[in-house]
């Protein structure tokens, strides 16, 4: 599958910017509530509005009307948690910033190592505190808990694939 090509300042042009700001807005308050900080979540909302899922950081400055450097700490923290990804443009020092189709599953996958650390120092807690007293039995259910979701995680993982495949023709 290609990638869409990138939207001109005039193609950008015959779209409604409002429209395009209000859903970015929304999208990003709803971020927010899940506990995405704002800047980065408004950064997050403006990639998946654009058609090519790719901006600049002039043209992501300019959209929201934020600084280089509000625009430069939301993209190391989309980074970070796996959302965008950073590339370079042929011939040229200027990054441009990319959403992928499958930024959620990335999301949610490269959650696992993180989990594995928690269950990790959670075993180490149990032990510490004692399997038998009140913290290690909590502990122990805490435990649990996260590897029953990273079981499950792992198997809707593979479902969605199947559903993706069949609903939008890849594989």
């Amino acid at each position: 599958m290609t990638e869409p090509k990138a939207v001109t300042r005039e193609e950008w042009g015959q779209r409604d910017p409002e429209t395009v700001s209000r859903f970015v807005e929304h999208f990003a308050a709803q971020l927010v509530e899940a506990g995405v900080p704002r800047m980065p979540a408004r950064v997050f909302g403006a990639l998946l509005a654009s058609d090519a899922g790719t901006l600049t950081s002039a043209e992501l400055g300019e959209q929201l009307q934020i600084s280089p450097a509000a625009v430069s700490g939301a993209v190391r923290y989309l980074a970070q948690v796996h959302l965008v990804s950073r590339e370079r443009e042929p011939g040229s020092r200027r990054e441009r910033y990319r959403v992928h189709s499958n930024q959620w599953y990335e999301a949610l996958t490269n959650r696992e190592a993180l989990i594995k650390r928690w269950e990790d120092a959670l075993r180490e807690g149990v032990e510490s505190l004692g399997a038998d007293t009140p913290a290690g039995r909590r502990l122990q259910e805490t435990l649990a808990f996260f590897e029953f979701i990273e079981g499950e995680v792992e198997s809707m993982m593979e479902r969605w694939r199947v559903h993706r495949d069949e609903t939008f023709g890849r594989g």
